[in-house]
């Protein structure tokens, strides 16, 4: 049976992607992070999914097949950690597929990779 061991994003700057994904989901990397490669897990040692950043030359995609989502407990916590990613480096973007009413933000981080904020607790 086979599992996922790491989602991988391509970032530009492994060095800041490191500092901004650590600060953003308290994971540390798993070893000493390489010039074109890292892999974050969290940092209380529990079993969660491992992020490996790759360094990549390729363009972002302004609507990415595969993207993470961050759950956050309400809409308050959802605002709140939208504030805090944001003042760790991430940006708002104009996303043109949101529905009415969402239940998620989107955000890049430094290097551009796109990720939703989700408030879960209007999930059904």
């Amino acid at each position: 049976m086979l599992r996922i061991g790491s989602l991988v994003l391509g970032v530009e700057d492994v060095e800041r992607a490191v500092a901004f994904w650590t600060q953003a989901l308290g994971y540390v990397p798993r070893e000493e992070p390489e010039e074109t490669w890292a892999v974050l897990v969290p940092a209380d040692g529990t079993a969660g999914a491992q992020l490996a950043l790759m360094r990549s030359d390729v363009a972002v995609q302004p609507h990415p097949r595969v993207h993470l989502d961050l759950y956050a407990g309400d809409a308050r916590d959802q605002a709140a950690e939208v504030e805090r990613l944001l003042s760790l480096g991430a940006r708002r973007t104009d996303w043109d597929l949101y529905p009415e009413d969402p239940d998620f933000v989107v955000l890049e981080d430094p290097d551009g990779n796109r990720f939703c904020v989700i408030d879960t607790s209007r999930e059904s």
